[in-house]
């Protein structure tokens, strides 16, 4: 289970690095297109899915590295027995916090998806559609907090 569970923490922050990716090269094409005429329709609402997507996709994979929030020098102050109890409080106030989102996002999205809500921007796609990528990302930065 580990094993699967690495994999996924890996396989989430490729993809934000994509996104990342894809946001230079969606904004390097509309610098380039700009200077030779040609327009390229919808670059913004791209730009800021991919925003959010690699923003979400990409807490799993710091979490589980321990590269989200730097508390060490914190905790290193602490005895053995105080640092145990930081850290427990610190990974059930994240994962209270976690569950919360968890449920607000997906709620967002079902409402969306149930009242057949449009991006209002050049591309008129269903919302839900790019809204998947927040759900998607805080389900495995839940995986990942809870299972720490």
């Amino acid at each position: 289970m580990r094993r699967f569970l690495d994999r996924l923490y890996y396989a989430s922050g490729a993809f934000a690095a994509l996104c990342v990716a894809a946001i230079f090269a969606l904004m390097l094409a509309q610098s380039f297109g700009r200077e030779a005429g040609i327009l390229i329709r919808g670059a913004e609402d791209i730009v800021a899915w991919l925003c959010a997507g690699s923003a979400f996709f990409a807490l799993g994979h710091t979490f589980r590295h321990g590269e989200l929030v730097r508390v060490g020098l914190w905790l290193d102050m602490l005895g053995t027995r105080g640092r145990r109890i930081a850290e427990l409080f610190s990974l059930a106030s994240t994962a209270l916090f976690v569950v919360y989102m968890l449920w607000a996002i997906a709620r967002f999205v079902y409402d969306s998806w149930q009242f057949k809500e449009v991006a209002q921007g050049l591309i008129r796609i269903p919302i839900w559609i790019p809204q998947l990528s927040l759900l998607l990302g805080v389900m495995i930065f839940f995986i990942a907090s809870s299972t720490n």
